[in-house]
């Protein structure tokens, strides 16, 4: 509770209770101004504006035990959408009502064990199951471009989701995760054959070479523009998806590549099948990369 408290400055009435602070010296605080109260049995710190992880953090407290940060602020928190809505979703079994105008709750028969993480702190759905959330809650081009940017930021895993959909009979999201999941599976075994698809956008569209294969800072990259600092990289995900290791490792490759100020570029297989959006993007960013080269420093 500590290293959370310090994070976020939220804090609740059972969190107090166990660190052997009675009632009355929680309603003392209340009346002082040290704390604040944001939900019923939460409160913040100090201060009562807090952070959005803090509100996050405060809204799946509010919900009670085995609650978890959800659908689109899951999303958000882990990367891969943007929630512009001013409700917080939190999923939590159980019957427990909860009215707020700042949460919105699910209430699910059951939350299984393996579709729950825990992130900065905050208990959160796993990527897998905030996909198959988002597939009842969001437009067909929303969970696209939500599906794709969760690929590119590779915390993308097919396995996970396929596992999930297995022991998710009923879902109403189903049907659109699984034409997602096709289409996903349409991909081709190996690097060979996106390497393949790569070198004839590029040669089709009249597009400057790269080197295939290169390496940079230890790291084999699949196409390089040298000069530029383009790194392009191909996920083909191989039938199965990526362990959950190998996230990790590719996490750390886009970082390093990232602080070396390398522009890196993830395309999968879906998104080769878009001969002119893929060379317009390129051509893009390596003409942004030409200009800002040749570009005066500012005095």
């Amino acid at each position: 509770m500590i290293a959370d408290l310090a994070l976020y400055r939220v804090v609740s009435l059972g969190e107090l209770e166990a660190v052997g602070i009675p009632r009355g010296s929680i309603r003392k605080r209340l009346a002082t101004g040290r704390l604040y109260l944001l939900h019923p049995g939460v409160y913040a710190v100090g201060h009562p504006d807090v952070s959005l992880h803090g509100r996050w953090r405060a809204a799946v407290l509010a919900c009670g035990p085995g609650a978890a940060l959800s659908h689109r602020d899951a999303g958000e928190l882990d990367g891969f959408y943007r929630s512009r809505r001013r409700a917080i979703d939190v999923t939590a079994p159980g019957r427990r009502r909860h009215r707020s105008e700042l949460i919105t709750v699910h209430r699910p028969r059951s939350l299984h064990p393996d579709d729950v993480t825990v992130r900065d702190g905050i208990p959160v759905t796993t990527v897998a199951r905030t996909l198959l959330d988002l597939a009842e809650v969001l437009r067909p081009h929303q969970l696209r471009r939500a599906w794709e940017e969760a690929q590119r930021l590779s915390l993308f895993d097919l396995g996970a989701i396929q596992e999930l959909m297995a022991r998710s009979h009923g879902r109403h999201g189903l049907k659109p995760l699984r034409k997602l999941v096709a289409e996903q599976l349409d991909a081709p075994a190996t690097k060979l054959e996106m390497e393949a698809r790569l070198a004839d956008i590029v040669r089709d569209f009249k597009l400057k070479r790269p080197i295939y294969n290169a390496t940079v800072l230890g790291y084999e990259i699949d196409a390089l523009y040298a000069e530029e600092k383009i790194a392009i990289e191909l996920d083909s995900f191989e039938f199965h998806g990526k362990s959950r290791a190998q996230h990790e490792r590719d996490r750390v490759k886009q970082l390093d590549l990232q602080l070396a100020d390398y522009l890196v570029i993830r395309l999968t297989w879906n998104m080769l099948k878009n001969r002119e959006r893929v060379a317009a993007d390129i051509q893009n960013r390596l003409s942004a990369r030409q200009l800002a080269s040749v570009a005066p420093a500012k005095s």
